[in-house]
């Protein structure tokens, strides 16, 4: 592994010098004081008009809903917050795991998970949006708390059962002004729990992740080490808050490094929102930047030429100079104008699309994590772009294969300041997943000589034939989901009653758009799409080895289930037949 340590000191010479901050509330602090008149936030008034909140004004936000929160008792507990995306779920989120212990919830769950997860948190408080509060409120009988207090950002009055947002900033304004410097004396200790996430991934039950503020600022100084917010970004918040993804490297790398953060007003508004915001730098997860990509090359062949729209591949990269030129600088501007950078995660993402968007002069940055990670563990970066790895490990966070096949595919082990300090209340489940100070992510990789980290399944999804022939679905899915007559693609092993062993089976939910195209009908016939569809999956079965084929598929009527980042979720109702 010499060429690998190698590698591994070359980048780190190279690194960007990321200031030191000791925990979130340090963050917050220098933050502010250093970006002070800065616009940390661009946000819509309720007409749509669009204003900034300043670094210097969002500390003193924090700061009153925080000293309110103390006057209210919640010092020390654990404070849940709840909703959409936006500048009071952010306030929140902060004041919060400074006063207490953040627990952010999932807004998609149903109203008996988020109380399950506020009983075995022992929550005193939620903050939420105005729909999810007056849920839980009509549900509140199975609350082991009675006396829990229910916060509402959008009433501007207080009522029987919850209290005002506004009401309880006023409050804490007032409070700091009479000289109260409750919330400035807090001392942090950056070792304790003070980040409780439930997280389910795609498989499982949910179990509770217990962060430090360490865990997370160590990994916001890793990642600034390696991909530089600059002062001037404009970051475009789509993925849920609630998702250590999105809220570490969304959020708060964003108010570390001095950049300027709007939120995405819901999936159907993304395009809206990117001409509004015009973003320089947007997290996405693969599907999200497939779709996009889908659609771009769609909109380009339609307004080029026949002679140039049939040409296969990347369309961009055939055409001639001048046209190119013309076509790039139109898409851009479709894009706002100044975006230059894409951070994915939460999947891996198809190298050829991360050189599709290359062509159009736009970085796909992919990199791979975990909640458990805080999230990130290793990146591609300002430095290297492998299109088909997920990275390099990020500064102070190593990385390892644990009994390595004869391919090197094994689970990946990550130890670093980055790992969580076990799981709420579940000695056993730490215990087994931390051994040794490395924590054992469930995921299947290898790396490359020079350090490259490749992805290639989840050990609890891995099919193993009756002679111990390893299949990755993912894989499989890969290749069933590049073709544009695809939208989706869920691969499983089924079992053989002939022989005893199991066969590979897909679900597939069909582009039924690009099928019209491709028919050149309004209205494809069953039989009609069935036949497209089994002439692709023959086509992908020729690029694989015999005991990889898919034996049979299943054509599926409508979406896959997935989880907030967009991930197939592999059980429950999508195991069910779909014909």
């Amino acid at each position: 592994m010499e060429n690998r340590k190698t590698l591994a000191e070359k980048l780190a010479k190279r690194y960007h010098k990321a200031p030191f901050v000791s925990d979130l509330k340090d963050l917050l602090y220098k933050s502010a004081y250093k970006y002070a008149n800065r616009p940390a936030f661009k946000l819509k008034d309720k007409i749509g008009n669009i204003f900034s909140v300043t670094y210097k004004k969002f500390k003193e936000d924090v700061i009153a809903l925080g000293t309110s929160l103390i006057n209210l008792g919640l010092k020390n507990t654990s404070i849940a917050v709840i909703g959409v995306n936006s500048y009071n779920w952010a306030v929140s989120y902060l004041a919060a795991t400074i006063v207490g212990t953040v627990v952010p919830i999932d807004k998609e769950l149903q109203s008996d998970d988020v109380i399950n997860f506020l009983n075995v948190s022992e929550a005193k408080a939620i903050l939420g949006d105005d729909k999810y509060i007056k849920n839980l409120i009509s549900n509140d009988e199975k609350l082991e708390n009675k006396n829990t207090l229910f916060i509402n950002f959008n009433s501007e009055k207080d009522s029987s059962t919850f209290m005002s947002y506004p009401l309880l900033m006023q409050s804490g304004y007032n409070l700091v002004e009479e000289g109260n410097k409750d919330f400035d004396n807090i001392k942090i200790n950056p070792d304790e729990m003070k980040i409780l996430i439930f997280t389910s991934g795609t498989t499982g039950n949910a179990k509770g992740v217990c962060l430090s503020h360490k865990n997370v600022v160590s990994n916001i100084m890793s990642t600034f080490g390696i991909v530089k917010v600059k002062r001037n970004d404009q970051v475009l918040s789509i993925l849920p808050l609630h998702h250590t993804y999105e809220c570490t490297l969304g959020y708060l790398l964003v108010i570390y490094s001095g950049g300027c953060i709007s939120y995405c007003e819901g999936l159907r508004h993304i395009t809206n929102n990117i001409l509004e915001f015009k973003p320089t730098v947007i997290l996405s997860v693969p599907l999200l930047l497939e779709k996009m990509y889908k659609k771009i090359d769609s909109t380009v062949r339609k307004s080029l030429p026949e002679k140039y729209a049939k040409t296969e591949g990347n369309i961009i990269n055939n055409l001639p100079f001048v046209l190119k030129k013309i076509v790039k600088a139109k898409v851009h501007n479709s894009l706002g104008g100044r975006l230059r950078a894409f951070i994915v995660g939460a999947a891996p993402l198809n190298g050829e699309l991360v050189n599709s968007y290359k062509t159009l002069g736009i970085k796909s940055i992919q990199g791979y994590g975990l909640t458990e990670c805080s999230p990130l563990v290793a990146g591609n970066n300002d430095f290297y772009i492998n299109p088909d790895s997920v990275g390099l490990p990020i500064p102070n966070v190593s990385y390892k294969i644990e009994n390595p096949d004869e391919t090197g595919v094994g689970e990946i082990l990550v130890k670093g300041p980055n790992v969580m300090l076990g799981y709420y209340k579940d000695e056993e489940a730490t215990k087994k997943s931390i051994v040794d100070g490395w924590f054992h992510t469930g995921d299947l990789g290898k790396i490359d000589e020079d350090g490259w980290l490749y992805i290639t399944g989840r050990l609890k999804t891995v099919i193993v034939t009756q002679n111990g022939k390893n299949i990755y679905p993912e894989e499989i899915e890969h290749y069933l989901n590049e073709n544009p007559l695809i939208s989706e693609s869920l691969v499983t092993g089924l079992p053989d009653e002939k022989d005893d062993d199991v066969y590979v089976n897909a679900q597939i939910l069909p582009n039924l758009d690009a099928i019209k195209e491709h028919l050149k009908t309004s209205v494809p016939q069953k039989e009609e799409i069935f036949a497209v569809i089994k002439d692709i999956v023959s086509s992908v079965n020729k690029k694989l080895p015999n005991y990889k084929h898919i034996k049979s598929f299943i054509i599926r009527n409508d979406e896959f289930e997935k989880t907030t980042t967009q991930k197939i979720k592999r059980f429950g109702k999508n195991m069910e037949n779909n014909k």
